[in-house]
């Protein structure tokens, strides 16, 4: 149970967003990083078309390279995807569109050919990498010029609360999440770190870990109206307690299931 004065607090300073413009979140299956398998890679151009194929929502991972272009890539260092030693802010796009995936021809996008692949066939999540000491606004600027010439269904998130302040003062039209674990965090201290978050980053949806469902605080708000997603589901039963407890899936493997269906319903 949330206490009164919390509640307050978070309708005060992050209400819940206009159902219109968040409504579409609720309505599909995300392929977490793009539909990869064998022969495609995490967050490829071909990860992101075997996802539209499918007709499945697509979520994706942001990071700059050297000459600040938002690249389509998860991990800050380069050896686990390419075998390539060095970070992916080490090298220039140009650079990092020339350094091909681990068995595959594919190599890392930018964010802009990726949009161009995708073209609203597909609603899209991008998340927005951020660490210690990263300048994770200049990340948010460089998105956001891409987004504003976009037509389809998109929304940012991040771990951040920074990015979701950020998008909310400069480009409020953009729908953005607070992405959230609990784990290793339950005690008072988290509880209230969360709440914190949350007024920082002013959400219009939350991604949240599947392992801390159900959980008081993310029921609390989707309650009142935020969305609620959650990640990452790898299986059958991870995917049946998403279809419980969150409103839609961030999946990969089994956690996809058999039924891919475009704009599928997870809450009645």
């Amino acid at each position: 149970m949330q206490s009164l004065p919390l509640r307050l607090i978070d309708r005060w300073l992050t209400p819940a967003p206009d159902e219109a413009r968040v409504g579409w979140l609720g309505r599909w299956t995300y392929a977490h990083r793009g539909l990869h398998g064998a022969g495609l890679p995490e967050n490829s151009l071909g990860a992101a078309q075997a996802a539209i194929n499918a007709r499945l929502g697509i979520e994706c991972d942001i990071q700059r390279s050297l000459d600040d272009q938002p690249m389509v890539f998860h991990d800050w260092d380069l050896d686990r995807l390419t075998g390539v030693s060095g970070l992916v802010e080490e090298r220039t796009a140009q650079q990092l569109g020339q350094l091909p995936y681990r068995n595959s021809e594919e190599c890392p996008a930018t964010l802009e050919q990726f949009l161009d692949l995708v073209r609203g066939r597909s609603p899209l999540l991008i998340e927005i990498k951020s660490k210690r000491g990263y300048d994770v606004e200049w990340s948010c600027l460089y998105v956001r010029r891409l987004l504003e010439t976009y037509d389809g269904p998109h929304a940012v998130m991040s771990f951040d609360p920074r990015v979701g302040r950020w998008f909310a003062r400069n480009s409020p039209q953009t729908v953005r999440g607070l992405v959230m674990t609990e784990e290793n965090d339950r005690g008072l201290a988290g509880v209230l770190r969360r709440h914190l978050w949350l007024w920082i980053a002013r959400p219009d949806f939350l991604a949240y870990d599947i392992r801390d469902l159900p959980s008081p605080f993310a029921s609390a708000q989707q309650d009142r109206g935020i969305p609620l997603l959650s990640w990452t589901v790898r299986s059958e039963a991870l995917r049946h307690k998403a279809s419980q407890y969150a409103d839609a899936p961030i999946a990969e493997g089994e956690g996809i299931g058999a039924e891919q269906s475009t704009e599928r319903r997870w809450r009645g």
